[in-house]
């Protein structure tokens, strides 16, 4: 069980659209959950954001809100694995992260691919770090990802942390005070991928003790399973 614990704070869920902690980005949120739906009448999403801003999170949740909504997916992590555009059923939606690393020949088949998923009324989800016109791609690739809804992703602020995890853990059907909030900040990781799977792990560890989650339990786990100082 202690094992299994560590194992659940150290890998995170799934990405999916539940465990996001929208915030100020909850326009893209929606954006996001009616492109998985079939229901957007944009051709292409494109996000873009500082490393860390929860980008990649949000690609592969819509690819997986995709597949439950039988949607044919085609999710890329980096532009080397663009698909053919043979292989592109109709309604397709091809997902593709770090798109601004495209070498020359990957930026030509990107502005291919693109071309041809509106042929086949298929849709483009693409997350990069710079706003297009900062983007250090060719002008006609730019333009055409500058054609699509273009959305900033903005990192949660420190200051804003607790408020998000609280509304989080509403989400999960649990309230959270704020010593556990503030005592989980302490001691754990700050980013919100890391403290979101904490939460969803003291979650667990909760209802399997049959106790609510309290700075007890949280100092508890955290000493006698992360081995941290009393």
């Amino acid at each position: 069980m202690g094992e299994q614990l560590v194992l659940d704070l150290a890998q995170p869920e799934p990405p999916t659209f539940a465990n996001f902690v929208a915030a100020g980005n909850r326009e893209a949120l929606a954006a996001l959950t009616a492109l998985a739906a079939g229901t957007s009448r944009e051709t292409g999403v494109l996000l873009w954001g500082a490393p860390g801003a929860g980008k990649s999170h949000l690609l592969a949740g819509c690819a997986a809100a995709s597949r439950a909504n039988a949607r044919p997916v085609m999710q890329c992590a980096s532009p080397p694995e663009l698909p053919a555009t043979d292989d592109l059923a109709r309604g397709t939606l091809v997902v593709i992260d770090a798109a601004d690393t495209a070498d020359a020949h990957a930026q030509g088949r990107l502005f291919t691919l693109i071309n041809r998923l509106a042929a086949v009324q298929g849709h483009w989800l693409a997350a990069v770090s710079l706003p297009p016109a900062r983007l250090a791609l060719r002008e006609d690739l730019r333009t055409r990802l500058a054609l699509g809804l273009v959305l900033e992703i903005v990192p949660l602020a420190d200051a804003d942390k607790p408020q998000a995890l609280a509304a989080y853990a509403r989400e999960r059907g649990f309230d959270l005070a704020d010593d556990v909030i503030g005592y989980l900040l302490a001691h754990g990781r700050r980013d919100m991928r890391s403290l979101v799977a904490a939460l969803a792990a003291l979650d667990r560890r909760s209802l399997a003790a049959k106790r609510g989650v309290t700075v007890p339990l949280l100092r508890e786990w955290l000493q006698g399973e992360l081995g941290l100082p009393r």
